[in-house]
């Protein structure tokens, strides 16, 4: 019977740095989408709280015949959820008949300006 061993070879130091180079980049370009999706993410949330707003502020006025007094007042009657640590809403009415001027702005934690 014919026995036959494969022949270990010896790894070589380039190829060994190579492969963690590879390895590295191939990590950082994954870490550079994320980062870039959770960006557009949360550029969506705000867009999409501040639409909310808007749209919850006109049934209001199809609704009573006038735009409401406060975000708070919205939040009670509505069903408007605002995440306050992550987000500032600044609701300006100017009279019940005209339309708010509305503006939603991301609040920065200690975390994102390190």
């Amino acid at each position: 019977m014919l026995h036959i061993e494969p022949v270990k070879q010896k790894r070589s130091l380039p190829g060994t740095v190579l492969s963690a180079v590879l390895l590295a980049a191939v990590l950082a370009a994954f870490l550079i989408c994320v980062r870039s999706v959770s960006g557009r993410t949360a550029g969506e949330q705000l867009d999409i709280l501040e639409n909310a707003i808007r749209r919850a502020s006109v049934q209001c006025y199809a609704i009573e015949g006038r735009y409401p007094p406060s975000v708070d007042y919205l939040k009670e009657h509505y069903g408007i959820v605002v995440d306050e640590e992550k987000y500032a809403v600044f609701y300006d009415g100017f009279a019940s008949n005209l339309m708010p001027d509305i503006t939603v702005i991301p609040l920065e934690s200690e975390e994102e300006r390190l």
